[in-house]
C-alpha cells in the first residue's frame, strides 16, 4: 500500500502506511549536518523512550520498531477518533474525566508531553489516547506541569470555545497527582505573565 501522508509540519512528516504509522524528523538545513542529525537522532530516541515508558501506564500507540540511529519512528496506527475534531459531539464530561486522570499518570511519572491539544487526543473504543510525544521530556519541576496544563486550558478555549471551561473544570476535579495543590496554583501565575506580554 502506497504511504498516505497524514500530518505534515515543520517538524516532521506522519506516514500512514497500512495499520502503522511512520514519523519521519524532518532535517533542518540551516544547521550543520552532522549537528542535525545529533539533534533528530537524540530527539527521535527520546520519545521512542517515553512512549516505551508509557505503554503500561496510559494509552499510547506501541512502538514497532526501534529507532536506532535514524530518524523515523514506526508506531501503531489508532483508528479512533480525534478530539479536536469531534470532542463536542462525543461524551465530553465522560473524556475530560479520562484525561484529568491520564494527565495525573503522565505527570506522576515527571513526564511533561509538551504540546498537549485535543489534536493529540484519539479516542477508541471509549479509551483515551496520547499521542505525538516530539515534544515530551522528563520533569519533576511544579511549573512545567502547569505549563501541560495551561497550553491544554488555551488549546481548549481555541478550539472548542462553548465547551472549554466545563471541560477544564472536570479535567482538574480529576487530575490528582502529587503536588496537585502547587501546579494548580501555578497556572494564574502563568497565565498572568501571558497577559504582561500580550501587553507590552
Amino acid at each position: 500500500m502506497k504511504p498516505q501522508i497524514i500530518q505534515q509540519g515543520a517538524e516532521a512528516i506522519i506516514y500512514k502506511i497500512n495499520n502503522k504509522v511512520v514519523k519521519d524528523r524532518v532535517p533542518k538545513h540551516y544547521r550543520h549536518p552532522e549537528l542535525d542529525k545529533k539533534i533528530i537522532r537524540h530527539r527521535v530516541k527520546s520519545e521512542a523512550k517515553i512512549i516505551e515508558k508509557l505503554k503500561n501506564i496510559i494509552n499510547v500507540p506501541k512502538i514497532l520498531a526501534d529507532p536506532g540511529a535514524g530518524r523515523m519512528i514506526h508506531m501503531q496506527y489508532i483508528s479512533g477518533k480525534k478530539l479536536s475534531e469531534h470532542l463536542e459531539s462525543l461524551d465530553y464530561k465522560t473524556i475530560s474525566k479520562q484525561i484529568g486522570e491520564t494527565l495525573t499518570k503522565l505527570h506522576n511519572q515527571d513526564i511533561i508531553h509538551g504540546d498537549l491539544t485535543t489534536s493529540n487526543m484519539i479516542l477508541k473504543s471509549d479509551k483515551l489516547y496520547l499521542i505525538d510525544f516530539g515534544l515530551g521530556f522528563h520533569s519533576h519541576k511544579i511549573e512545567d506541569k502547569a505549563v501541560d496544563l495551561h497550553l491544554l486550558k488555551q488549546a481548549l478555549e481555541a478550539k472548542h470555545y462553548k465547551i472549554a471551561d466545563k471541560c477544564f473544570q472536570i479535567i482538574i476535579k480529576n487530575y490528582k497527582p502529587d503536588n496537585y495543590k502547587l501546579i494548580i496554583e501555578r497556572i494564574p501565575i502563568i497565565e498572568s505573565r501571558g497577559r504582561y506580554k500580550k501587553k507590552d
